[in-house]
């Protein structure tokens, strides 16, 4: 998968987040740590982009799956205190799933063709 869907993807993860987090009231704290993740993933995709080095775009890519993972707990946490829906969450879930595959994959294929 190219580097430039891949942006496309989180940009708009992060649109469909932002968006999300304005429809939901009370928690604002939970709600805050699922917007500033969410946003971290293509900020940090973005980042890697400009790596000094094949290192630094590991550790950058390695920074957004941990953000991919983190708006998971935020969004299986507002789901189930019923902050969300199921049908609320699913989007932003599936989209969340599918960044972090590419990822996996961008990751295990650059360590790969370190070695």
């Amino acid at each position: 998968m190219s580097e430039s869907k891949l942006r496309d993807l989180s940009t708009d993860f992060a649109v469909k987040a932002i968006k999300l987090t304005e429809t939901i009231h009370g928690h604002r704290s939970i709600v805050n740590q699922l917007e500033r993740s969410a946003t971290s993933i293509g900020a940090n995709i973005r980042e890697a982009n400009y790596a000094h080095g094949k290192a630094d775009f590991i550790a950058k890519l390695h920074i957004a799956l941990k953000e991919a993972a983190e708006t998971e707990y935020w969004l299986i946490l507002l789901t189930r205190t019923e902050y969300l829906t199921t049908i609320q969450s699913e989007s932003l879930m599936s989209d969340c799933l599918e960044i972090k595959k590419i990822l996996i994959a961008t990751l295990n294929k650059t360590k790969k063709a370190e070695t």
